[in-house]
């Protein structure tokens, strides 16, 4: 079956197609441009325009990490990851450190990223001003006029009606000085990790059929009032529950047997490792104590 399919699913010249439009989405950081998205065998908003990008930029030599919502087991996550090995033959791996390709759904690795890693975030809805002006034509107007006052509005909407800015996700950000953008629906307390990155982000709307991305090096900044900074999610006084992790995104469960809340990492990877090593590190100081 493999013999029968292109390298990496689609054909050289999509794939020159989405190159081409990542080229000139990484020269214009921020803007959105339009490509052709192509039939995937995976519903739309399942992450077919990370898809897309991912099989368009993907070597033999690459080596490549899917996760969803910071898991590595998730439905979504496994199966897009099979899809591009049954492709490709590639080098799959859960450790971020090992990557060279990572696709993501709403988070950023907790490990930063470096100049030789590319992170491809799946996007539902990349127009930031799409709450505020339902129409593709005038939003386009609004960009080419630097015009982002309605995303002004309605950040100004939430601080008075709750006291604060109410985006949980997908806060938008401001990218090199020019374009307001969707950085696709991570946590607020991702949002930094854009700014000035080493790695290179690209971003795909299949449904949506837009390409955008953020060059390594690029200044990010969350758009913010003055007197009302944009929070990140805080978790002082918590910790991750298997690995003590305390510096990272924590998810808030409960035990449904006492009715316990706990905490626990979000990156799944990145707290295993964290266990692992801190399991070293005591088996060291127990040999040491010997």
């Amino acid at each position: 079956m493999k013999n029968k399919l292109h390298f990496a699913l689609l054909d050289e010249g999509s794939k020159k197609e989405i190159r081409r439009t990542i080229l000139k989405a990484v020269a214009i950081p921020g803007y959105q441009v339009p490509f052709a998205s192509r039939e995937m065998p995976i519903a739309r908003g399942w992450g077919t325009g990370g898809l897309q990008i991912t099989l368009s930029i993907i070597g033999k030599e690459d080596v490549l990490k899917v996760i969803d919502q910071g898991a590595d087991e998730s439905v979504n996550a496994v199966n897009i990851k099979k899809l591009v090995n049954r492709t490709t033959d590639v080098q799959t791996t859960t450790e971020t450190e090992e990557a060279t390709i990572i696709q993501s759904r709403h988070r950023i690795p907790e490990v930063p990223l470096t100049e030789k890693q590319v992170l491809v975030l799946q996007v539902p809805i990349p127009e930031p001003l799409r709450w505020v002006e339902p129409s593709e034509r005038k939003t386009k107007q609004l960009h080419a006029e630097r015009e982002y006052s309605g995303a002004w509005l309605m950040l100004f909407e939430q601080i008075m009606k709750y006291g604060k800015t109410a985006t949980n996700a997908d806060h938008p950000v401001l990218v090199h000085d020019r374009y307001v953008m969707a950085p696709s629906p991570i946590p607020r307390y991702d949002n930094p990790k854009m700014d000035q990155s080493e790695s290179l982000i690209l971003l795909g709307a299949g449904r949506e059929k837009k390409i955008y991305a953020v060059p390594p090096y690029t200044k990010v900044i969350s758009l913010a009032f003055e007197d009302y900074p944009m929070e990140t999610e805080s978790f002082a006084g918590k910790q991750c529950h298997l690995c003590h992790s305390t510096d990272v995104f924590l998810d808030e469960l409960v035990n449904p047997e006492t009715d316990e809340t706990y905490y626990q990492c979000n990156d799944t990877s990145y707290c295993l490792a964290t266990l692992n090593n801190n399991e070293k590190k005591a088996g060291v100081a127990v040999q040491d104590a010997r």
